[in-house]
């Protein structure tokens, strides 16, 4: 059986005009794999929010999945926390197993 390896998975839902703030972040961090995804829509606090193709993305948001180690995580997590309420992101981390 092959070996599993340890790892967090760490998801950032944010607005998408502001995905490259949070790619560079991540470069910052030591991240360079992750995978962004457009979303269709969703709800939160603050209401529902769909993807918007008309006003150019404004309204849209992308979720960054990024498979790391613990300290590239825990660097993440750190320069994440402040901008949560500002950015109105949306972030959680999951332990999981990969291979690699």
């Amino acid at each position: 059986m092959p070996e599993l390896q340890k790892c967090y998975k760490i998801e950032v839902l944010v607005d998408a005009p502001l995905v490259q703030r949070i790619r560079r972040l991540a470069a910052e961090r030591g991240i360079r794999s992750y995978r962004l995804q457009s979303t269709l829509g969703g709800t939160e606090d603050g209401g529902r929010w769909r993807d918007d193709q008309v006003t150019g993305g404004a309204g849209s948001k992308v979720l960054l999945i990024a498979i790391v180690t613990a300290v590239e995580s825990d660097r993440f997590l750190e320069v994440l926390s402040p901008l949560v309420y500002e950015l109105s992101l949306v972030v959680t981390r999951s332990a999981v197993e990969s291979l690699s």
